[in-house]
């Protein structure tokens, strides 16, 4: 899906242009090749579980080659590789799933701390319905017909250029709605509503992770994805909250902001109107459900394999290899994390070359797990193709 911005953001991130930019332009030259050897871990990893998110990738790219970003991984080179994966068929042991990276990659250390960070991020499951209840009340939107994207052809002058959309007039276009305008009525009456869930809490975090699945009264599940949005910049509540003294940056998670807004209503209303960003949704049908919602490469995420990673540097499809000590499995025990991640989806607050959002997976535990995830990694490795 090729939208310009999604929202995998975590509760704690550095976000805005400034970040950005200055990722960007130091990014030229960052990639150091080393050996496999220096991968910790690599000989221990399960890459038949990597081989099966590389490989639903590879069949994107033939469809559609990569665009190469900044960090210099050549989507034409990953598109070669594609066919050589399609070829090898989705189901490869360890061995041998192992042998076909070590041929085609050579791993390269991004050898900067800037912004040098991991996350986690989920796919919420919770109750709801198709139409407004008693109990279902608070609505998720439909993409409006009038929300336009940015770009540097339609920007207006005076504009920031971190409004990513605005709304068509007839007029011009001017900034859409924000988040308190939405929630007091803005859109009523436009038959926006695909989704209704039963708290304003639950569908904030369902802005913040981008998609769910929305359990309906009849037993059936809705499942729903980003499709736009206000174009407001993101602004993290965890931060907030950090800067208000109610909590520190070793101490806030998920839980911990949800229990927070949870203890009074009208506090947090106000708390999460501060984020002005907005998101809409759209349904998506025949997914397969062990797996996550369909991530910006247009391939449905593999819980603990896809990584979303910053769209300006790095080549969606390219494998990552990341060494972490995480709070990670049924307990959070702090664990080595060594193991390929395939880069397969984006989001406005990660930002970095080293910075990534790991897919944790669907429902309440992975919601856990996810919130648990801030910490900074011993090594962050780009696997770049080959020379033919």
């Amino acid at each position: 899906m090729a939208w310009p911005d999604v929202v995998r953001h975590p509760l704690l991130s550095l976000d805005g242009p400034e970040c950005r930019m200055t990722a960007a332009v130091s990014a030229l030259d960052l990639l150091r090749p080393v050996d496999f050897s220096v991968l910790p871990g690599w000989m221990s990893d399960h890459h038949a579980e990597a081989w099966a998110a590389f490989f639903a990738g590879c069949r994107r790219a033939l469809l559609a080659v990569p665009k190469t970003r900044s960090l210099r991984i050549d989507g034409l080179a990953l598109g070669r590789i594609a066919e050589a994966a399609v070829e090898a068929g989705p189901d490869l042991s360890d061995t041998a799933a192992r042998s076909f990276f070590e041929r085609h990659f050579e791993p390269t250390a991004v050898e900067t701390s800037q912004n040098a960070f991991l996350t986690g991020y989920f796919e919420p499951e919770i109750d709801g319905s198709g139409s407004a209840t008693d109990r279902f009340c608070v609505p998720l939107h439909r993409r409006p017909d009038d929300l336009v994207a940015i770009t540097d052809a339609n920007r207006p002058a005076t504009w920031d250029p971190a409004l990513a959309f605005g709304r068509k007039t007839t007029t011009g276009i001017l900034p859409y709605h924000d988040r308190a305008m939405i929630e007091n009525g803005a859109l009523a009456g436009r038959g926006l509503e695909l989704a209704f869930v039963e708290s304003p809490i639950d569908a904030y975090f369902i802005h913040v992770q981008g998609s769910a699945r929305i359990r309906l009264p009849n037993g059936d599940v809705l499942r729903i994805a980003y499709d736009g949005k206000a174009g407001w910049p993101y602004t993290s509540l965890g931060r907030l909250l950090i800067e208000r003294g109610e909590a520190t940056a070793q101490t806030m998670t998920g839980d911990r902001l949800r229990q927070w807004l949870e203890r009074d209503p009208e506090q947090a209303r106000a708390l999460m109107q501060e984020n002005r960003s907005y998101i809409f949704f759209k349904e998506l049908k025949n997914l397969v459900p062990s797996l996550g919602a369909v991530g910006v490469a247009d391939v449905q995420l593999t819980p603990g394999r896809s990584l979303a990673v910053d769209r300006t540097l790095h080549t969606f499809g390219t494998p990552i290899f990341i060494n972490a000590a995480l709070p990670w499995g049924r307990e959070a025990r702090f664990t080595p994390f060594q193991r390929l991640m395939i880069a397969q989806d984006t989001g406005s607050a990660i930002v970095g070359p080293a910075r990534g959002d790991i897919f944790v997976g669907s429902g309440l535990a992975a919601g856990r797990a996810a919130g648990l995830i801030r910490h900074v990694p011993d090594g962050f490795f780009v696997l770049r193709p080959r020379e033919p």
